[in-house]
C-alpha cells in the first residue's frame, strides 16, 4: 500500500539534487514519475510554477535546494518558488505533498534574543499554509524546529553515517590509530561524539569565546584535549563563510596536530568562505573538507578545488522516500 504514485518534482534550483535522488530511486525500486513542470520569472522578480501534467491523485515529493549557489537566486526567491510548487501541485489534487529541503531556510533564526523575530518558525508556517504535510530536511541546525510545525510531520535526515563510511573506504587518507575527533564548539559536541563513537577514536573540545555584535566572529578559542601529534578531525553541521572554522583550524595546528580535516553535512560556503578555505589549504593548516552534495556548486566546483571532497547523499534521500510512499518506518535510517 502506497499514499499514491511515487512522483517527483523539481523547482530550477533543485534540479542538480533531484536528478540524483531519481536516479537512486530507479536503482532501488523503479516506480517512479519525474513530474514536467516549468519555473516562471518575471521581470518584476515574481516566481510561480506551473505543472504540465495531471498527478491528480499522487504522493510529491518537492526537491528544493535552497541554497543553491551555482545560479543567482537568493535563498528567498528559492523559498518563494518552492512555495509555488507547493501551492501548485496542491491545487492539482495530489493525495500528499512533501517538501524535500536538503537545507532547511533561516534556520540559525531559531531563537529570539531581544527585539527579533523567530524567522525559522515563520517559515516553517508559511511551508504548511502553502498546504505541505511533510517536510524532509539534513541536519537542521536545531532539532527544536521540528516544534514549530503545528501540522506538517517534520523529518531531519544525518549525514553522519554517510560521511563516516567515506572516511572508513579511505583508509589511505585517513589513519584512524592517530585520529582524534574535534567538535568546534560546545554546542556540536553531541554530533562529534557520535563520530567519535562510529570511528572508535578520541574526542576532543573547542570552546569558543564569541562576540556576538559582530557576524560571524569569535574573539578566543581553547582546546579541551590533546591533539598534538595527532589527525585531527573537525566535524560540523555546516559552513558557512569559514572565518570561525579557520580559526578552530590554525588553533588545532598550533597545538601541534599533525594534519587538520573538516567534515560538514552543508557545505555552504558563503562569501569568503572558498578563498579563507583555500588559503588554509595552501598554507599547508588544512587538508581536506568532505562535504556532501545537499548543497550544489556547480558540475566542476571538485575539480576547481582539489581540497574539497564531496560525498552523496542521494541514495539516503532516496531510501527516506521510497519508505514514506510505502508507509513503512524510517526509524533506521535516522539513527
Amino acid at each position: 500500500m502506497t499514499r499514491g504514485k511515487l512522483s517527483i518534482i523539481a523547482c530550477e534550483s533543485g534540479r542538480p539534487f533531484a536528478k540524483k535522488i531519481v536516479n537512486e530511486i530507479i536503482k532501488k525500486k523503479g516506480d517512479i514519475k519525474f513530474i514536467s513542470s516549468n519555473e516562471i520569472k518575471f521581470a518584476d522578480s515574481e516566481r510561480k510554477t506551473v505543472i504540465k501534467e495531471s498527478i491528480r491523485g499522487a504522493d510529491v515529493y518537492i526537491i528544493q535546494d535552497v541554497r543553491n549557489s551555482a545560479n543567482e537566486y537568493s535563498v528567498d526567491e528559492n523559498l518563494r518558488a518552492l512555495k509555488t510548487a507547493i501551492d501548485a501541485a496542491w491545487r492539482s489534487d495530489v493525495s500528499y505533498i512533501t517538501a524535500v529541503i536538503p537545507v532547511f531556510p533561516y534556520a540559525r533564526q531559531d531563537k529570539q534574543e531581544g527585539r527579533e523575530g523567530i524567522t525559522a518558525a515563520a517559515v516553517a508556517r508559511e511551508i504548511e499554509d502553502v498546504n505541505a504535510d511533510h517536510v524532509i530536511t539534513l541536519d537542521v541546525h536545531n532539532e527544536a524546529i521540528a516544534g514549530f510545525f503545528r501540522k506538517a510531520k517534520f523529518e531531519n535526515l544525518h549525514a553522519s553515517k554517510n560521511i563516516i563510511d567515506y572516511i572508513k573506504k579511505n583508509k589511505d587518507d585517513f589513519d584512524l590509530k592517530n585520529l582524534v575527533v574535534m567538535s568546534p564548539d560546545v554546542g556540536g559536541a553531541r554530533r562529534a561524539k557520535h563520530y567519535a563513537k562510529m570511528l572508535g577514536v578520541n574526542l576532543i573540545l573547542a570552546y569558543k569565546d564569541r562576540n556576538y555584535n559582530t557576524p560571524n566572529s569569535i574573539e578566543s578559542i581553547q582546546i579541551v584535549g590533546e591533539v598534538k601529534g595527532k589527525d585531527v578531525l573537525i566535524v560540523d553541521d555546516m559552513i558557512d563563510t569559514a572565518e570561525t572554522l579557520i580559526n578552530v583550524v590554525k588553533k588545532a595546528k598550533e597545538k601541534g596536530a599533525k594534519k587538520v580535516y573538516v567534515a560538514c553535512s552543508l557545505a555552504l560556503f558563503n562569501g569568503p568562505a572558498i578563498e579563507r578555505i583555500k588559503k588554509a589549504y595552501e598554507e599547508r593548516y588544512l587538508i581536506a573538507v568532505i562535504g556532501t552534495d545537499a548543497v550544489y556548486h556547480g558540475e566542476d566546483f571538485q575539480e576547481k578545488n582539489p581540497w574539497y571532497k564531496e560525498v552523496s547523499v542521494a541514495s539516503y534521500f532516496a531510501e527516506v522516500i521510497i519508505l514514506l510512499n510505502q508507509h513503512k518506518s524510517i526509524s533506521k535510517l535516522l539513527e
